[in-house]
């Protein structure tokens, strides 16, 4: 009887460390329902944002949920975002303090009533809700569309932008901030952007130390991989694929990592008959295993 009562444990250990090395759905059927992407959670993991799509991204609303008493919220439509569909939002993502939210919106520009793509926004986030919205500027915002934008703990600010030259369609950029002010976007540049692939949605560390992106690689597992490059010596290491437990045949992409609960949370995407299925994932993470 002892026997069979240590051995059911040491299964129960085995299927357990298994489980935490397979990326697991994210609040299945209640959050990932097969319509979402781009799950950003607060530093003190209170707070969940992501994007509804419904398969189609024809509709793209930001919607939030609370935990309370260790359970999240139904989820709700974030007070920052369109709730009739007048314009697209997405990609949020918290400062490293949690007081801010950065996203995407083809919400009309001020002074620039043309402008049709996708600009970076920010929310302040307060005891009681969110503040208005506000757009970041037109020296890092232009009239090509600009997305996943994450910040530092000094402020700058990396995001996809579309190439004018179509080169590899998307390149990850780096607009920092002096005495308060945006600068110039600048391309981060080789080994992590290139000109033959698409690069996108970075997720930069809060000290800036290694960032976290897809990459459409064509030696990669799918679509888009997920991939991981450290900053040392102020140049970016060869970035390195996540691996096979990560990234499959399908697409990966929004990651970002929680630095309170080492979970790497990202989507995944698979394309079906007139729609997309997208959902969100989380799996333990341990970024010393690629700092080598």
């Amino acid at each position: 009887m002892l026997k069979t009562s240590i051995f059911l444990f040491a299964m129960l250990v085995v299927m357990n460390c298994y489980c935490q090395q397979v990326p697991q759905l994210f609040e299945p059927g209640f959050i990932s329902n097969g319509g979402v992407f781009g799950l950003a959670i607060s530093p003190d993991g209170n707070t969940a944002l992501w994007v509804r799509s419904n398969g189609k991204r024809d509709t793209l609303v930001i919607l939030q949920s609370s935990k309370m008493n260790g359970s999240w919220t139904k989820p709700v439509i974030a007070s920052f975002s369109t709730t009739d569909a007048q314009w697209k939002d997405i990609d949020p993502i918290f400062s490293p303090d949690g007081k801010t939210v950065l996203f995407q919106s083809t919400r009309p520009v001020p002074d620039r009533p043309n402008r049709t793509g996708f600009d970076i926004w920010a929310v302040g986030k307060t005891a009681t809700g969110w503040t208005a919205p506000y757009h970041l500027g037109n020296v890092i915002n232009t009239d090509a569309s600009e997305s996943y934008a994450s910040v530092t703990r000094k402020g700058d600010i990396y995001f996809m932008k579309e190439n004018p030259t179509k080169a590899g369609n998307s390149d990850i950029y780096v607009s920092r901030k002096v005495n308060g002010v945006y600068q110039e976007p600048e391309n981060i540049g080789l080994p992590v952007n290139t000109e033959k692939f698409r690069e996108s949605n970075p997720f930069i560390s809060p000290d800036e130390d290694y960032i976290l992106y897809f990459s459409s690689d064509s030696t990669g597992y799918g679509e888009v991989d997920i991939y991981i490059s450290f900053r040392k010596n102020d140049k970016w290491s060869s970035p390195k694929n996540l691996g096979a437990k990560i990234n499959s045949a399908l697409a990966e992409f929004c990651p970002f990592y929680h630095e309170k609960e080492k979970r790497l949370y990202f989507s995944r995407q698979k394309k079906g008959e007139g729609r997309m299925y997208e959902d969100l994932y989380f799996i333990d993470f341990d970024l010393k295993k690629y700092n080598d």
